[in-house]
């Protein structure tokens, strides 16, 4: 075992990422298999995989949730989370995201580049985390690891750089040459560890070819390694394995390996690519946060204060567990942190390090770990944990707004008010879960990111909370925005009932805007005071809550305060605050306004003898087709399509393709709703 100078250099926070089906849960499994954290490989399709533990998941087949595991590799502790795949669960890799150092990107080999891989590594580029990515699956039939890398090329943009050379093609594969240190690593049929041998002669010369191709690669982005290159014209397998580290860190590049993870095949290497390239908690910029209007940081130090950020809580029938991830500081049990966003103290009633649904108890953790506690009554995913004499708040990680939403009720009349509270557990463990009741219908309406998503809550309320429950046909959330807009409009509010009254008087300018919402104010003179200015503003937002077509939010849109005026003493920020809310209702009513409906790309892919009628079945769902390419005998039909017509259409695909279509769907954001 190797010794480290600071304990921290031994640790690695990494997720895994990929589109649904390209081997996540696999690669992890036998990750685990690998380090010795499991000594039996458990399989997706026979539901025995260790993150793959709720029953939801293993009877679907796919991740759900995110399932957090630590093992040991070479002297270094991995903190590793398996992510869902699935995009209505994309909300489950933003929250493990914002707590990661780095990530292994999983791509198919036949399948390259997939929308909803695409999309994660979005969001792992909004977080600046570092990747390494693993083209899975060179065991199947189509499987080529070029074809794959060109799509991360042409689809990712950034600078692949592959570290090894295939033994073998499709059920040949048999290893990997690593360009390195130009050795071969051959595993045998049952998979169980790699022979390391010389490069087999037939090889030899795509070996030095490809070694030379990534030698040139990494010169022409690393100064360091070209000056080397210029002086040698090559560089030595310690300078390209510290340039590929450094590249890596700084996402200038990402290393590309290669394998099958179902037949145990490349496994360690991506190991070794785990330790020598993504950062541990040492190499990562101290976070940054504020408390009372104060920024302030924390550096990855053990005797700092303490400060984490709890990204994850499941609510047990025998209590809750918050999943944290440490950047400063240590915590013994027994110990109070307080709470910055709920401003109280909790108490630290054990710690665990967790492997899935199993948890083995330790007396301490420290900055730079990823853990469960057991205590927290109030913390939520996003909350702030710090040290009760020196808080900060850290930024919570991002929650999509739901688009989707359906009725639900007990069907038993006795289980009625137990449904209140099992879905406010709910809500509690998956924030991208929204309950409300309608005010019109007073039903209770689960609003959430996708129908899968919908149908897993009210799968839960039955398997977990023991409630069987009706569910009405999904709706999506509509929005209205600013097709053409008014200026002029002038409104006044006065209000005189005895006492001291209230006056406001505005003139708004309303026009359309891309996206989202804009205010400004253009008045001269003084004549609506800054601070009343600021109450117009609030009172527009409130304003945009509703919209005049149908009740929707109101987006897209720039409100610009051209005049007023004001009472000497019957003039208040809640008078202007009104007068923004009622002004910008009216003047939004005399606006030209478009009802907008989520969308969403659809990539279907088909037998080809299926093409034609599934283009006509899309075309009926009003879906605009973009593009068409054959790929590995199918064709791939990609489409934009209204979310509402997709409601149902997993069955009618199946139907019109005996079962051998399947498709994806990634939201795009909103487009004018049409007939």
């Amino acid at each position: 075992m190797r010794t480290h100078l600071n304990p921290l250099t031994a640790v690695r926070n990494l997720g895994i990422l990929a589109h649904v089906d390209a081997g996540k849960t696999t690669v992890t499994e036998r990750i685990l298999y690998a380090t010795g954290t499991i000594h039996r490989r458990g399989e997706v399709h026979d539901g025995t995989t260790v993150t793959d533990f709720d029953p939801q998941e293993r009877d679907r087949g796919i991740t759900i949730f995110a399932a957090a595991v630590s093992c040991a590799w070479d002297g270094h502790r991995i903190n590793l989370i398996d992510t869902p795949g699935h995009v209505d669960f994309a909300d489950e890799v933003e929250r493990s995201l914002r707590v990661l150092d780095g990530a292994v990107a999983v791509f198919d080999a036949v399948a390259g580049v997939e929308p909803q891989s695409e999309s994660v590594w979005r969001q792992a580029d909004r977080h600046g985390v570092p990747r390494i990515a693993f083209v899975n699956k060179l065991d199947r039939a189509g499987a080529d690891l070029d074809t794959a890398v060109a799509s991360i090329r042409d689809r990712l943009h950034p600078a692949p750089l592959v570290v090894q050379l295939p033994i073998g093609a499709e059920d040949r594969f048999s290893g990997v040459v690593d360009l390195l240190r130009l050795r071969a690593l051959v595993w045998a049929d049952d998979g169980d560890g790699a022979a390391d041998l010389p490069v087999p002669e037939e090889l030899r010369e795509e070996a030095d070819r490809r070694r030379r191709l990534l030698e040139e690669a990494v010169a022409e982005l690393h100064p360091a390694a070209l000056e080397e290159f210029v002086e040698r014209d090559e560089l030595s397998a310690g300078t390209l394995a510290a340039a590929l580290r450094d590249l890596t860190r700084s996402g200038d590049a990402v290393v590309v390996l290669c394998g099958s993870a179902y037949r145990n095949r490349g496994i360690e290497p991506l190991l070794d690519a785990v330790v020598a390239y993504l950062p541990s908690p040492l190499d990562v910029p101290a976070v940054h946060g504020g408390h009372d209007g104060m920024a302030r940081e924390r550096a990855a130090d053990p005797a700092a204060p303490f400060a984490a950020l709890a990204f994850k809580v499941n609510a047990t029938p025998t209590g809750r567990l918050t999943y944290i991830r440490i950047y400063s500081g240590t915590i013994t049990k027994g110990d109070t942190v307080w709470d910055a966003g709920t401003r109280r103290t909790e108490r630290i009633g054990r710690i665990l390090r967790v492997r899935a649904d199993r948890h083995d108890r330790v007396d301490r953790a420290v900055a730079g770990d990823i853990v469960a506690v057991v205590g927290l009554k109030s913390a939520r995913a996003g909350s702030t944990l710090c040290a009760p004499g020196d808080p900060i708040v850290l930024e919570p990680p991002g929650v999509t707004e739901p688009v989707v939403s359906v009725a639900v009720e007990a069907r038993r009349s006795a289980d009625a008010g137990r449904l209140a509270s099992a879905l406010a557990r709910l809500v509690e463990e998956d924030p991208s879960l929204v309950v409300r009741t309608d005010p019109e219908t007073g039903q209770t309406v689960l609003s959430g990111m996708g129908e899968l998503h919908l149908e897993v809550a009210a799968e839960k309320l039955r398997l977990t909370h023991g409630i069987e429950v009706n569910v009405g046909r999904p709706r999506v959330s509509h929005r209205e925005t600013v097709g053409r807009g008014v200026s002029g409009f002038v409104f006044r509010h006065v209000k005189q009932d005895g006492g001291a009254g209230q006056f406001a008087h505005v003139v708004l300018e309303v026009e359309p805007l891309e996206a989202g919402f804009e205010f400004r104010s253009a008045v001269v003179g003084g004549c609506v005071p800054q601070e009343y200015v600021r109450a117009v503003e609030a009172g527009c937002r409130d304003a945009l809550a509703e919209g005049p077509l149908g009740g929707h939010p109101v987006t897209g849109l720039r409100v610009t305060l051209t005049d007023g005026s004001t009472h000497v003493k019957d003039s208040s920020d809640t008078a202007f605050r009104t007068a923004g809310r009622l002004g910008l209702r009216e003047a939004l009513r005399g606006c030209a306004m478009v009802l907008l409906e989520p969308v969403v790309e659809v990539t279907v892919t088909v037998p080809e003898d299926a093409v034609g009628s599934v283009l006509g079945d899309l075309a009926a769902r009003r879906g605009r087709i973009s593009g068409s390419v054959t790929r590995a005998g199918a064709a791939v039909v990609t489409a934009t399509v209204p979310l509402a017509e997709l409601f149902g259409y997993a069955t009618r695909l199946r139907g019109r393709t005996q079962g051998r279509g399947t498709f994806t769907a990634r939201p795009t954001g909103y487009a004018p709703a049409r007939a």
